[in-house]
């Protein structure tokens, strides 16, 4: 198989980063006529639908009966719980701060690894998760001032750690299915539960202003259908730790479009509360490029022994570089 041109890759990382950006100011104007989980479960209809059309087109494989329980996880912390968790929390939180606390997420994925897995944690991870709290912190207080802090608007942060959770369960599978395979049946196991909030929805669809229905239909079919379909393209072809560095492009587009869209004002403290999150789920990432870059040097330094058959038996030769 021919691999993209760079060119393409990029715009297929662009779109994946305006999709997503988007997401927040979807959720911001849905909220407006619909409850949070009736919200949650009509844009991932509307997912399941699409994404049921090029499951038929691409025949993706079926999973493994031994295997349906951990998918059904899977949809419960990467559908049910986080979209959820972000859709109560974003009604006393701005779409552009909750872009921000929503990419929190690596910060809580070192937590778990540390207390839930039992996984050695390095002092500079630590250090980049007290810094990213200190983030979060910087933008709560940008957001509403420290005295006005509305603890509902704290569900975003739930919503973070239900990603990282399904991070953390999605390694074991990864090896198992394409990336496509797994956020098909992610989508469709999480839109199935998102079904207890059914009743009373049809209502809300048929009184609804059509500029949040198409807000809806928006957040539906790209953000939570070809956003995945794209970003399962691109982790074909680029490795996981260089693709998802692009991940921090998200907060400043989804501020931007907020301005742009919702007429939000970004207060100076959530950007700086902004920078100082990136900035430390950044390090993270780069820590692991460190170590990898270490690993592989020690490598090539490393003295290579080479058999050598030869008439007389067998030689050993260093190659001493």
């Amino acid at each position: 198989m021919n691999s993209p041109s760079r060119l393409k890759l990029t715009l297929v990382i662009a779109s994946v980063i305006l999709c997503w950006a988007y997401s927040p100011i979807g959720v911001h104007m849905g909220l407006r006529s619909y409850s949070p989980g009736q919200l949650a479960l009509l844009r991932f209809l509307i997912a399941s639908v699409f994404m049921g059309g090029v499951a038929l087109v691409l025949d993706i494989g079926r999973p493994r009966l031994r295997d349906v329980p951990w998918l059904l996880v899977l949809g419960f912390f990467g559908v049910f719980l986080h979209h959820t968790c972000l859709n109560y929390g974003q009604q006393w939180v701005t779409a552009a701060a909750s872009s921000v606390l929503a990419q929190s997420a690596p910060l809580f994925s070192v937590l778990i690894a540390f207390f839930c897995l039992r996984e050695r944690v390095s002092v500079w991870r630590w250090s980049c998760v007290l810094l990213g709290l200190l983030g979060v912190l910087v933008v709560i207080w940008g957001e509403q001032g420290v005295g006005d802090i509305d603890p509902r608007g704290l569900v975003i942060l739930l919503a973070a750690v239900s990603w990282s959770v399904y991070f953390a369960v999605q390694k074991h599978y990864a090896h198992r299915y394409s990336p496509l395979t797994l956020a098909c049946y992610m989508v469709w196991s999480g839109t199935l539960m998102l079904c207890v909030n059914l009743p009373g929805l049809p209502a809300a669809v048929a009184q609804a202003p059509w500029p949040e229905n198409l807000a809806v239909l928006v957040l539906g079919i790209f953000p939570s259908a070809l956003a995945y379909l794209a970003w399962a393209y691109v982790l074909k072809h680029v490795e996981v730790s260089r693709a998802s560095v692009a991940m921090y492009l998200i907060p400043p587009v989804a501020m931007a479009m907020a301005a742009i869209l919702l007429g939000e004002h970004v207060a100076g403290q959530v950007m700086l509360g902004a920078m100082i999150v990136l900035a430390s789920v950044a390090a993270i990432s780069l820590e692991g490029r460190w170590r990898r870059g270490s690993v592989a040097h020690a490598e090539r330094a490393q003295p290579m022994t080479v058999e050598v058959l030869g008439d007389k038996g067998v030689a050993k030769v260093q190659d001493g570089r």
